[in-house]
């Protein structure tokens, strides 16, 4: 099977009461797909991270997942400040999120962390002030 985009969706900044549906949404479609849970589990880690880390960090953005008969691509591609340390971004417990974010339960420094943790592969490329692209991978378990 060709590489089949399975999600391709917006997410708006700030937009908390969304938070959650993309990746709740992909679960529903991996499952009818077939997917083992273990790694419906680990995608659904990963895009609900990219996806919150939409709301919180970004300017907006798109969230696109793929999927073939090897493995599922997640794609988060935003506007907005760009990563200035990406190494120190992924360590835990590094968090840029603002007091009101932190007061809402977010921003304990946990997300990038996860999305590496739960991935098999992960491409990051950020432009400070444009734009952050990350594309985490996931190989099916056969």
């Amino acid at each position: 099977m060709k590489k089949k985009k399975i999600i391709d969706s917006e997410i708006e900044k700030g937009d908390f009461a969304s938070g959650g549906e993309v990746s709740s949404k992909l679960k529903s479609l991996l499952r009818k797909l077939g997917v083992n849970n273990t790694d419906i589990r680990r995608t659904s880690i990963i895009t609900y991270e990219l996806e919150m880390n939409l709301i919180i960090h970004s300017e907006g953005g798109r969230l696109k997942a793929y999927i073939d008969t090897e493995q599922i691509s997640i794609v988060s591609d935003d506007k907005g400040p760009g990563i200035e340390d990406i190494d120190r971004a992924f360590e835990a417990g590094y968090s840029t999120a603002t007091d009101d974010i932190r007061e809402l339960g977010f921003g304990a420094g946990m997300g990038l962390n996860n999305v590496k943790r739960f991935s098999d592969d992960l491409e990051v490329e950020s432009e400070l002030g444009e734009y952050t692209k990350l594309k985490a991978i996931i190989n099916i378990e056969k």
